[in-house]
């Protein structure tokens, strides 16, 4: 029996039921010059729920293929007058993504080039076996569908431990396992035609950011000011936990930092690299709030908390309020943080924000390759994340998160970072990916009053006067327990959790409309808060 109810016999069963559901749906046509001899084969896959057409020339298989739309075909190669190889590409010209097996007597490659140059999906050598053609038929029909769909009812099955789960989480180590078994299934049910299970697995999404809000509220002033065993790896301790203790290792390291990457958009590109690199760890750390770039990856160079930065470097620190670039002072960051902890590595620091940048390094990556410690900043997803709120064409390519991560991974494969790391893979380097903070799509505006100073983010708010519902955000109205700087006197910050994000009264309808379902970040979120780390070997360390 498994944890939520369901027994092991239930699952198979239930498995079995969609295996012959989708049997059922499925019609073939067998087109044979000697179709009469096979009856028994056609019987045998009528028997496992096929729907079989048959006719015994090209030509009426073309008419035929003209008038329905097949699943699969099976086209004998050596038929007289026109021959199966002849009829292949008039079937292709009808219908030219349905898969078709070709049966041959001759294993000649001549053959078989010919055959496979048209776009075969599989070929059979006579005699024909019934159960070989069955195995055929599954591989090139059913396959994809089977595979999501036994996906949807083991996610059926696991919704129950996931459910409790949610409960027993005690620790942000728990919340990663959770966030990564969700992100793992959103991923692997993103072909499944149920639109039933998609939204419950939304919906379970969504409960968990509720409650993964409630545990962020709880704990987060104890994990910046009574730091212990339990405390989870933030922002501004992640160089010195996490990174530096690999460079102390010998190997050369570059650390890239891609802005708004987030664990999904991690396994959509993951693939890409499995020839240059071998996956020597993949964790999480938990980035601080504001899970913005201004406040998060200054802690992460720094290796200080935003309030400390500006005691200590005040003339490095602009608040929100403030006119001027809020991250310009990355690199000198990292460097007062390596000469404090004694580092004294060769390094470089690159900032890639346009196109034209990646393309220099390339031209110049020899004092990356030659540099023990290499840290390269990388802006595009960040731009794209604006670009899909700004354009009507990006948010149409980027409706949800699995057309975002596919856009992900479209630019990756052909973008200038990956033919750096290509690169760094032939020079050895240990690659740690990271990132400063996630985003999520927001969907439901929560209202907040401020005065013209209040910062502009949608998912946080700092500023004096705030008028707003305690009850919907998480607020701090001491930043000194925080470890957050005050731009005045009175003011306090506040974080959108879930999916909510700030609207003024003010023209609400239209500003709801142009931010309704945009990536956003700044609050409290699993996407925005629980950030993949994950440690690259080049192959053949």
């Amino acid at each position: 029996m498994l944890s939520d109810g369901v027994s092991e016999t239930d699952r198979l069963d239930d498995q079995q039921t969609i295996y012959f559901k989708i049997m059922n749906e499925a019609r073939i046509l067998w087109v044979d010059d000697e179709i009469d001899l096979l009856k028994s084969h056609i019987l045998f896959l009528r028997g496992k729920g096929y729907e079989i057409d048959t006719c015994n020339n090209g030509a009426d298989a073309i008419e035929m293929v003209g008038i329905t739309p097949y699943d699969l075909i099976i086209l004998d190669e050596m038929m007289p007058g026109m021959t199966g190889l002849e009829t292949l590409p008039r079937i292709k010209e009808l219908r030219p993504t349905t898969p078709v097996i070709m049966v041959t007597k001759s294993e000649e490659e001549s053959i078989m080039d010919k055959a496979i140059g048209s776009k075969i999906a599989d070929y059979i050598i006579k005699p024909v076996n019934p159960n070989q053609v069955l195995l055929s038929i599954k591989k090139n029909v059913h396959s994809r569908q089977i595979v999501t769909e036994v996906r949807t009812a083991d996610y059926r099955a696991e919704f129950g431990q996931i459910s409790a789960a949610l409960s027993d989480a005690r620790d942000f180590g728990d919340w990663c396992n959770i966030y990564k078994k969700l992100v793992n299934w959103e991923i692997e049910l993103t072909e499944s035609n149920d639109e039933g299970i998609r939204e419950i697995l939304s919906y379970q999404k969504d409960e968990a950011n509720n409650e993964f809000g409630k545990f962020v509220k709880r704990n987060y002033l104890d994990w910046i000011n009574n730091r212990d065993e339990h405390s989870p790896v933030m922002s501004h301790t992640l160089l010195r936990n996490r990174v530096f203790p690999i460079v102390d290792g010998g190997t050369q390291t570059t650390l890239l930092v891609i802005d708004n990457f987030r664990y999904d958009q991690w396994r959509s590109i993951n693939s890409l690299l499995h020839d240059h690199y071998d996956v020597a760890a993949e964790d999480f750390y938990c980035s601080i709030l504001p899970t913005a770039t201004q406040y998060a990856r200054n802690a992460l160079f720094a290796g200080l908390m935003p309030l400390a930065i500006d005691k200590i470097m005040p003339e490095r620190w602009l608040n929100d309020n403030e006119e001027g670039g809020k991250n310009a002072y990355e690199e000198e960051f990292l460097t007062r943080q390596m000469q404090t902890l004694g580092k004294r590595w060769r390094t470089t620091f690159n900032k890639l924000i346009r196109p034209e940048a990646g393309r220099r390094l390339i031209e110049n990556i020899n004092p990356v390759m030659e540099a023990e410690f290499s840290v390269i900043v990388y802006n595009f997803l960040d731009i794209l994340s604006h670009a899909r709120t700004e354009t009507e064409i990006i948010r149409e390519l980027t409706e949800d998160e699995a057309a975002f991560r596919s856009l992900t991974r479209s630019w990756f494969e052909h973008s200038d970072l990956y033919t750096i790391l290509k690169m760094l893979a032939e020079k050895k380097h240990t690659v740690i990916i990271t990132s400063d903070h996630g985003t999520i799509r927001v969907d439901n505006p929560i209202k907040i009053i401020g005065d013209r100073e209040t910062s502009p983010n949608l998912r946080y708010k700092t500023g004096r006067n705030l008028n707003y519902n305690p009850k919907e955000v998480f607020e701090i109205t001491r930043p000194e327990d925080a470890q957050l700087p005050r731009s005045n006197i009175t003011s306090t910050y506040v974080f959108a959790t879930g999916r909510d994000f700030f609207s003024y009264p003010n023209n609400a309808n239209k500003f709801i409309r142009y931010y309704k379902n945009t990536f956003q970040h700044g609050g409290i979120s699993m996407e925005e808060m629980i950030v993949p780390f994950i440690v690259l070997r080049p192959k053949g360390i």
